[in-house]
């Protein structure tokens, strides 16, 4: 590239040997050109800089990326063992209301057959009351009418013994 650059300086040389007039374009050229080699590095400076800042932010923004990928799966981990605390409470919950609303619709039928049978129960504890005490009058009446038959034959039995004797 110096080769380059010292070929079009070596030919503005000449040409300001040949005339006078082109010596002061040929010098503002010079100038110029110096001028655009120090804009030309401070802009490769610049660029270079900027690149080294660009690699900079790449690499904060990678260590970035990799702290929420960790803090990602960190809290998705959290929340798998969340909604599996919470998801086997609510299935047992489920169940036991199920096993509840189970045993209420068999124990509503259940109800109404014990009050029933309860009435049962009375009605045939009084019917059987009611002949237990039928059953201990006649029986009553059963001594009463043995004792009295008893008498009765007693009685005849000691007129045939009179009678006999």
């Amino acid at each position: 590239m110096m080769q380059t650059e010292q070929q079009p300086q070596h030919q503005n040389q000449l040409t300001v040997q040949n005339s006078g007039s082109l010596s002061f374009s040929s010098h503002l050229s010079k100038e110029d050109e110096e001028i655009s080699k120090s804009a030309l590095s401070t802009f490769r400076a610049k660029e270079e800089e900027i690149e080294r800042k660009k690699l900079e932010v790449r690499e904060k923004v990678q260590l970035q990326l990799g702290r929420v990928e960790e803090e990602t799966k960190r809290l998705a981990s959290i929340r798998e063992e969340l909604e599996a605390l919470a998801d086997p409470m609510r299935k047992e919950v489920a169940v036991v209301r199920k096993k509840i609303d189970a045993v209420n619709k068999e124990l509503k039928p259940l109800g109404h057959t014990c009050q029933k049978k309860e009435r049962e129960y009375k009605e045939a504890l009084e019917a059987f009351n009611e002949k237990n005490k039928e059953k201990v009058q006649l029986i009553t009446k059963l001594m009463e009418l043995v004792s009295e038959s008893e008498k009765l034959r007693m009685k005849k039995l000691e007129e045939l013994s009179k009678n006999i004797d």
